[in-house]
């Protein structure tokens, strides 16, 4: 709770130096993934608009917040046009932050209506494309070889089960990673293994290099490989429309400053 209070403040004081309104701030990382040590980072984003003036100018200007970690405490930001754009790519990231489990603020109604529109906007192309390259990315740089940095485990683990619900069920996929263990890991013996790493890691144990654990590397190789040809056969790409998105933007500004 003290965490809580203290994250709030900061974000009313963002608020007040930058002259924005925040619409809606999320814990993004390990802790809203559900697998945080106690030493983890707190992960805050948050979407955002400016006065209407800022928006009626011919120049394209920046559309992103980003500030120095303070501790454990790390604090970035999109501006709402920004947002919706990325919407309409059906952008992951974005899609995460509107499903967080720990919302800090929601202070209008544009990130519901976000979430409304993202079943919409929701491309299952898009969204594989960008686990799949998260998880094969750091399965090659780190775990390779017979001793592998086993915190990494996690960060292709949550990406390819990520790639294996959207494959399943055509929707995005959950944030929470025991939700996604429980639906998308059927082998006991893999199951038993990542339930130990969790454990291990919410215990605080440090989770550096050693020895390759073996069900997992396995589960990990074949299915990379599996949405790698997936992905080039199996999904359709298509091209949204903005209608909906200029309409939310609009109403958004007219709701905030009245």
């Amino acid at each position: 709770m003290k965490m809580r209070t203290q994250i709030i403040d900061r974000l009313k004081s963002i608020e007040q130096a930058e002259k924005i309104k925040i619409l809606v701030a999320v814990e993004s990382g390990s802790r809203a993934w559900g697998f945080a040590s106690k030493d983890s980072d707190w992960d805050v984003r948050f979407l955002y608009v400016r006065p209407l003036e800022w928006y009626m100018s011919i120049d394209d200007r920046r559309d992103t917040l980003d500030y120095p970690a303070i501790g454990q405490l790390d604090f970035s930001g999109w501006d709402l046009r920004k947002a919706l754009r990325l919407l309409r790519k059906s952008n992951p990231p974005l899609l995460e932050w509107l499903r967080s489990p720990f919302v800090y603020l929601e202070q209008s109604s544009a990130a519901q209506g976000m979430r409304d529109l993202s079943e919409h906007y929701f491309n299952p192309r898009s969204c594989i494309h960008h686990y799949l390259h998260m998880a094969a990315g750091n399965f090659r740089e780190y775990l390779r070889g017979d001793f592998v940095k086993v915190k990494k485990y996690f960060y292709v683990l949550r990406p390819v089960l990520a790639c294996q619900w959207i494959m399943r069920t055509n929707t995005m996929a959950p944030m929470e990673f025991e939700r996604l263990l429980a639906t998308q890991v059927e082998d006991s013996a893999l199951r038993a293994a990542i339930d130990q790493l969790i454990a291990r890691k919410r215990n605080g144990e440090e989770l550096d290099m050693e020895p390759t654990i073996r069900p997992i590397n396995d589960f990990l190789d074949e299915r990379i490989a599996f949405f790698e040809d997936y992905v080039k056969k199996n999904v359709e790409y298509c091209t949204p429309d903005t209608e909906k998105l200029d309409l939310l933007f609009r109403d958004t500004l007219k709701e905030v400053w009245r």
